[in-house]
């Protein structure tokens, strides 16, 4: 805690913020959140981004609190250049610990290089750590359901197998936004129910919720659910 971007981090501490987050992000320590609110610590990203001193702090790893790991992911998503913004995802991933990090960071430098960044994503998808492969999923969805779609990218996230919520909630908000974007690649994954109970239904659940997902294909969901008393009998 040296540096003075973490320093100014410190300076910022919001404590009922940090108590909000807390609850929010369950996987960290209250003692290990300062409590920095968002718009100020994308202030901060935009501030050193790209300086020697972001440059050294990316480079300290790992780092004691959340948002410090927050700004670290915000300072990878303002690079420019995709193959370090590859370079520093890479090198960051294995020390996420939680999904607030994971949803932030987002290289949209990485639109320009979508070949590189699905040779990386398929290795991240072989991942044995929670968040990497939370990362590759939630980056396929982000990144890979529009121009870029391929039928094979929705058949990679339903054969990932995973008892973590993180990873099982990540699938289903794919297949959510799946079911918004290419729904003809992914309604046969609920039809034929290739996914297990828990997420089938999640997925249901958020495309009902969405506002993208037409009114007609919800209904249609609606009648795909598997009943409750299913899933505990094979609990």
């Amino acid at each position: 805690m040296n540096d003075a971007i973490s320093a100014e981090l410190l300076s910022s501490a919001d404590p009922e913020y940090a108590d909000f987050t807390s609850k929010m992000v369950p996987e960290i320590k209250r003692e290990n959140i300062i409590g920095v609110r968002l718009p100020v610590l994308r202030q901060i990203a935009k501030k050193h981004s790209g300086s020697d001193e972001a440059a050294a702090f990316m480079r300290d790893l790992p780092h004691r609190y959340l948002d410090q790991n927050n700004l670290h992911s915000a300072l990878i998503s303002r690079i420019k250049d995709p193959a370090a913004a590859l370079e520093e995802t890479d090198r960051f991933l294995p020390f996420i610990d939680n999904w607030a990090t994971c949803d932030t960071l987002s290289p949209k430098c990485l639109k320009k290089a979508l070949p590189d960044f699905y040779r990386r994503i398929d290795v991240w998808l072989r991942s044995d750590l929670t968040y990497t492969l939370r990362f590759a999923i939630v980056s396929l969805m982000s990144f890979f359901l529009d121009d870029a779609f391929d039928p094979e990218y929705p058949l990679r996230v339903a054969e990932i197998k995973s008892e973590e919520y993180y990873v099982r909630m990540a699938q289903a908000w794919y297949f959510a936004t799946a079911l918004a974007k290419q729904y003809e690649a992914a309604i046969p994954y609920l039809e034929e129910r290739r996914l297990d109970d828990w997420t089938h239904n999640k997925t249901i659940q958020k495309a009902v919720e969405s506002f993208r997902v037409t009114d007609q294909h919800k209904e249609y969901l609606k009648s795909l659910r598997i009943k409750t008393q299913r899933i505990k009998n094979k609990d």
